[in-house]
């Protein structure tokens, strides 16, 4: 059953998009969000916190998943507070994660099961 179970964490600086700011790198982010992403993101007055955050849940989900996929594949959203994480035209994985930014750094964990 463990080999249907996956983990993964990520650690990322927000700094890192703070110095893209997105109205002259607007490429650079939708090489790596969705656009309702990018949409609830600058819906924010710190916008780079939560695209750090987001950021950070795409590549746990990578890791979790133990397989290389296109960031933009990985779609966030939030209900309730809580982050929702699918992949794109699949049914083959469920996720549960939790996400956090505070002063420099957001993380993310993903724990996915495999069906």
């Amino acid at each position: 059953m463990l080999d249907k179970i996956g983990i993964g964490i990520d650690l990322v600086k927000i700094e890192k998009f703070k110095k893209f700011d997105y109205k002259t790198n607007s490429n650079f982010y939708h090489n790596i969000f969705t656009s309702s992403e990018i949409k609830y993101c600058l819906k924010f007055s710190e916008p780079y916190e939560h695209f750090a955050g987001k950021f950070a849940l795409k590549e746990a989900v990578i890791k979790s998943i133990g397989k290389k996929i296109p960031l933009t594949s990985i779609f966030t959203d939030h209900k309730n507070f809580q982050p929702i994480v699918k992949i794109e035209n699949s049914s083959e994985y469920s996720f549960l994660a939790t996400l956090s930014h505070e002063d420099e750094f957001a993380i993310a964990v993903i724990i996915s099961e495999k069906f």
